[in-house]
């Protein structure tokens, strides 16, 4: 069998290289090919065509590896990797330790209302009937610790207003703005 294998070598090459039209790709895939066949001997039936089964593992492994290299792009030089870049996680990660350190310095009550509008998206009016008190209460409770946070932090004052106005959801945004003032 072994033998028969060796002797299927040529022909294998000469269609890898019109499969592949670089010779060297060519001998990539017969390398390939072969290396497959020894590895999946026993599903091979005795008394089939040898050479087919070889020809069909070659041919796959050629579509397989054509799919893979159309999503690939050519960098040999390495100019287009140079031009990536990834921020650093670190910075972040260090900028939540902070923020969670100084979340846990707010008195309970305010870090309560502040998780409750702040983090889980609540109206002022839900937070203040979970917590039992007066929603002009949640409000300056929420304003109280926005205020300390930012002075644990050490963010200015047009940072604070920044993030905020970020974190807000739009629709939300959208109905306090909408609503009257009281």
């Amino acid at each position: 069998m072994k033998a028969d294998i060796v002797a299927a070598i040529p022909s294998l090459r000469a269609f890898a290289v019109s499969l592949s039209g670089n010779p060297d790709r060519a001998d990539d895939l017969v390398h390939d090919t072969l290396l497959k066949a020894l590895g999946s001997m026993d599903s091979f039936t005795e008394g089939t065509n040898l050479t087919a089964w070889l020809f069909t593992i070659l041919r796959n492994a050629y579509y397989s590896d054509y799919r893979k290299r159309r999503r690939e792009t050519a960098d040999p030089d390495g100019a287009l990797a140079a031009r990536l870049e990834a921020p650093a996680a670190q910075p972040g990660h260090m900028d939540l330790l902070d923020f969670r350190e100084a979340l846990q310095k707010l008195p309970a009550d305010q870090r309560e209302a502040l998780i409750l509008i702040g983090a889980s998206g609540l109206s002022y009016d839900e937070a203040a009937e979970i917590c039992g008190c007066a929603p002009g209460t949640m409000k300056s409770r929420v304003n109280r610790a926005r205020n300390r946070l930012t002075e644990l932090l050490g963010l200015e004052e047009s940072q604070r207003l920044e993030s905020e106005a970020a974190a807000k959801p739009k629709a939300r945004r959208a109905s306090e703005s909408a609503a009257p003032r009281r």
